[in-house]
């Protein structure tokens, strides 16, 4: 640990390099991986005293380890939260919250411009518990302030969304939530918190998939999720009996990760802005998604909250034909040959894919046309190769399309 007790004074990229770096008598540099099921005590009392909580330290590595602790811990710093928890993935942190803050008959509002699993969360099991969603338009307050019921105890929301770069007003929302007697949790998995800090903004709570950009490599799966103790504990104690638990080599994979967050969310931002203002020019493209454009809808808002636009854009293609389609969209895709098609994001490699019959092929047709997520629509997530080879190869995408 460095001489610094307080987070708060250092700054983000700081904190993403320095920030509980765990250190063993060995004295290394990089953090050590505590590969361990199990740890040993000293005598049966002390034994008793850990598994009570009378006495802090490693019980078992489903709820405590030092190297996902360590992850824990540097990313609530990042994020100005007093606490974090690990868990197995994104959704594994989506999931593992609704249930350890909810009971039967609470009621959550939510975006529509949700990850598509999201979607099956609410509709198949969190209703089998008696607790109901409504949906609503990220960007319609309005609609967000008429949802909201007595049984009312949380909103949630992405923003920037997935796949089509919606921003939520976050200190609006925050306000709506509070004088309601709810939590505002916000899924901060796009920008992460290089370029948004939505606990700054009034959010209660930030969920993260880890395994986007805070690993930023595709390697590992993981998700967090870090806010006050108070509401993070309620977490932990779900994830300490459910067992959803990070593994501590991922969580060593992630600390390696945040160490060049700040650097590469950044160079994404940068590649994706110009990738966007090209492919607006491009014939066979009808609309680009992305909130760092001046045309975005919410482009003053998304500058307002964050310091830059992150790295995933969608777009409407058709062909020559003026055919808006997903044999359009498939075209396309195939048509590359440099991008990945996968749907994974937050990766250094560019990838693409077509979100209404991947990310939301689940989601009911009615509520994927409700969201914007339309057949020509295609997204793709920008990483880190040159500029000259990722337009070259979305020309060979567009060439497909009869342009």
């Amino acid at each position: 640990m460095s001489d610094f007790s307080d987070p708060n004074e250092l700054h983000t990229d700081t904190l993403a390099i320095r920030w509980a770096q765990l250190r063993t008598d060995q004295m290394s540099h990089s953090e050590p991986l505590f590969l361990t099921s199990s740890f040993v005590y000293d005598s049966a009392a002390q034994a008793a005293a850990r598994f009570s909580g009378e006495e802090p330290g490693n019980v078992y590595s489903r709820f405590t380890n030092p190297t996902v602790a360590a992850f824990e811990q540097r990313l609530a710093a990042m994020e100005g939260a007093e606490k974090g928890v690990a868990l197995a993935s994104g959704m594994a942190a989506i999931s593992s919250t609704f249930f350890a803050l909810l009971t039967p008959g609470d009621h959550i509002v939510s975006s529509r411009s949700v990850f598509g699993t999201t979607n099956v969360v609410f509709d198949r099991y969190l209703k089998k518990f008696q607790v109901e969603t409504t949906m609503v338009d990220l960007a319609d307050l309005e609609q967000w302030r008429a949802a909201i019921r007595p049984e009312t105890k949380v909103l949630f929301l992405e923003t920037p969304s997935n796949p089509l770069s919606e921003v939520g007003d976050i200190p609006a929302l925050a306000k709506l939530a509070h004088d309601n007697g709810a939590i505002l949790i916000v899924d901060n998995c796009f920008c992460t918190p290089a370029l948004q800090k939505p606990l700054a903004l009034g959010a209660d709570l930030v969920i993260h998939s880890a395994t986007k950009y805070l690993d930023g490599q595709g390697r590992c799966l993981g998700g967090a999720v870090v806010g006050p103790a108070k509401l993070v504990d309620e977490v932990h104690g779900f994830v300490r009996s459910a067992g959803p638990s990070m593994s501590p080599f991922n969580a060593w994979v992630f600390l390696k990760g945040l160490e060049t967050l700040g650097i590469r969310m950044e160079a994404h931002s940068r590649n994706t802005l110009v990738l966007a203002e090209w492919l607006e020019q491009q014939p066979g493209i009808v609309r680009v998604h992305y909130a760092g454009l001046k045309s975005h809808p919410q482009h003053e808002l998304a500058a307002r909250q964050q310091s830059g636009f992150g790295a995933v854009l969608a777009i409407e293609v058709e062909d020559s034909d003026g055919n808006r389609d997903r044999q359009a969209a498939w075209r396309f895709i195939d048509g590359t040959r440099l991008i990945s098609i996968t749907a994974n994001l937050g990766d250094t490699k560019s990838t693409i894919t077509h979100p209404g019959s991947t990310t939301h092929g689940r989601v009911a047709e009615e509520d994927k046309q409700r969201a914007g997520i339309t057949e020509n629509l295609i997204r793709i997530a920008v990483g880190l190769e040159d500029l000259a080879d990722l337009k070259a190869d979305l020309s060979l995408g567009l060439k497909t399309l009869g342009f």
